[in-house]
């Protein structure tokens, strides 16, 4: 049987978008794993030229394929289309920016295996200095653990309090840049809402894996290096837009204060006039480099 015959145990989808050089080191990371798997790289109309690099010096690479979208299709709704062409039984959505090891994926695959009615396994997204993320453990950002957060009240917030934990524990929400589910799930789920485009669509999805009646497991184990947006420096107030369109979206689907009316606009005021808020200090950082 040959390369292209055989059938992985695991695909992996990795979305960029003018990601840059980090997303060489991320492919090379995923191809240097011993566990049989496909790589499938979509990419958002980038002009940096680097996934069409990566084509040409992989092409003799078979568990390598790249596709590529005429425009910028979103997080969301491009891993659903790579999603489609995936062969594999699990998938693993993985950022651009991220360098996981053997190691690290062989724990995440066993603990979805072992880990009773686990729908979804994140893993601890780390700095360059080794730093946890606190966004690995989440909580659903509902209204009032988000004004906790914006108020500096950590333990009400929506980050999970203690921590980030170094074992295998339920969460509400893991972070997007690692999320290791059964394909069978993810197509039970539809993929992701493809009305996000970029930001809190793995919040969503967090949410309708537990709604669903499996549950969402943080491999606290587990440490993945995560540059931190690599797509986004260039364009930080594109970026920004759409994550305040994706947080107003997540509290229109889930959150109860959504069905008061008064209390509905209150945070529309408050999520777009943060948005506007951020500009110039966006706008100096992107000058100054």
């Amino acid at each position: 049987m040959s390369v292209l015959d055989a059938v992985p145990v695991l695909s992996v989808i990795i979305v960029s978008a003018d990601s840059g050089p980090s997303l060489r080191d991320c492919v090379n990371s995923v191809l240097a794993c011993s566990t049989p798997l496909e790589l499938l790289l979509i990419d958002n109309a980038s002009s940096d030229g680097i996934p069409q690099a990566i084509a040409r010096g992989r092409e003799n690479d078979a568990r390598l394929k790249v596709i590529y979208n005429r425009t910028n299709l979103g997080f969301g709704p491009a891993v659903n289309r790579a999603a489609v062409q995936a062969r594999g039984q699990v998938f693993l959505i993985l950022n651009p920016d991220c360098l996981i090891e053997q190691s690290a994926l062989q724990r995440l695959l066993d603990v979805l295996k072992q880990e009773q009615k686990a729908g979804l396994v994140g893993a601890v997204v780390c700095d360059a200095q080794g730093v946890p993320d606190p966004a690995s453990y989440r909580r659903d950002p509902i209204m009032q653990r988000a004004l906790a957060t914006m108020f500096g009240r950590g333990s009400e917030g929506v980050n999970a309090t203690g921590g980030v934990p170094d074992h295998v524990v339920d969460a509400e929400a893991v972070s997007g840049a690692v999320m290791l589910l059964p394909r069978r799930v993810f197509e039970w789920l539809n993929g992701f809402d493809e009305k996000y485009f970029l930001h809190c669509e793995d919040l969503d999805l967090c949410r309708r894996v537990r709604d669903g009646g499996w549950r969402v497991v943080l491999a606290g184990d587990v440490r993945v290096l995560h540059g931190k947006g690599g797509s986004s420096r260039h364009r930080p107030v594109f970026v920004s837009y759409h994550k305040h369109r994706g947080m107003w979206r997540w509290f229109r689907k889930f959150d109860p204060a959504a069905h008061k009316p008064h209390l509905a606009v209150v945070v529309w005021l408050g999520i777009w006039a943060h948005f506007v808020l951020q500009i110039p200090g966006q706008l100096r950082r992107l000058m100054t480099r």
